[in-house]
């Protein structure tokens, strides 16, 4: 009998504290709002930095594949190699690579995968 008389006054006379929030409650709320303004902040600073440096959002990286080259990347590599393998003559190559706007040995040229 003593358990449910002490079940009965727990649920009749609420919680501990008689109507008020804990003193640490709004501590708490605090610090919590503050660690949801940081995460928010620090995700934003990560995604500008990742796009401002020319690299997709993570959520967008396909992993194991190649990243989407223009055509003129892919028009200066097949370019490169069909002159690594002597189809061309460097004459040939010359005239072509200024066609494509292009000058061999510079760091805008084909990139290697």
């Amino acid at each position: 009998m003593d358990t449910i008389t002490a079940a009965a006054t727990a649920a009749t006379t609420g919680p501990p504290w008689h109507g008020g929030p804990p003193p640490f409650a709004p501590i708490l709320g605090a610090l919590m709002f503050c660690l949801l303004i940081a995460l928010a902040l620090g995700a934003l600073f990560f995604t500008v930095m990742r796009r401002r440096h020319g690299g997709p959002p993570p959520w967008a990286r396909t992993h194991g594949a190649a990243p989407p080259t223009s055509p003129e990347d892919d028009a200066r590599r097949t370019l490169a190699d069909r002159f690594a393998k002597g189809d061309l003559t460097v004459e040939e190559f010359m005239e072509r690579a200024s066609a494509l706007n292009w000058t061999p040995g510079t760091d805008e040229g084909p990139r290697r995968r």
